[in-house]
């Protein structure tokens, strides 16, 4: 199959598009985070747990709101204030640590 083909191109960028939105869905100090905070333990975990995967994107964001202000459109921070708690920062620390290990450990493993 050749990997030059557009609509193979189109379905990267749609799926990058989505992947973009998705990441922040849910990102710390947004109104749907905020919601997420006052669930239960699951939802608390869980929410530690996405916000430690896409820290390091977040920490990005919110360096170029600190120092350019007007070039995103929203506001986000690394972490979730409202979730502030153990199971929160267990979740957080799982997410930071072990999930973009674990990801890039299994992805170079299937490269070989």
């Amino acid at each position: 199959m050749n990997s030059d083909h557009p609509g193979r191109r189109v379905a990267q960028v749609a799926l990058a598009a989505a992947l973009l939105l998705a990441l922040g869905a849910c990102a710390a100090g947004s109104g749907e985070s905020a919601h997420a905070a006052d669930g239960g333990a699951i939802s608390v975990l869980a929410l530690g747990f996405w916000h430690g995967l896409i820290a390091p994107v977040m920490l990005i964001v919110e360096l170029i709101n600190k120092f350019a202000p007007h070039v995103l459109p929203w506001q986000v921070h690394v972490y979730e204030t409202k979730a502030a708690g153990a199971l929160y920062d267990l979740g957080f620390y799982f997410g930071l640590v072990g999930g973009p290990g674990v990801l890039w450990g299994g992805w170079s493993r299937s490269r070989r």
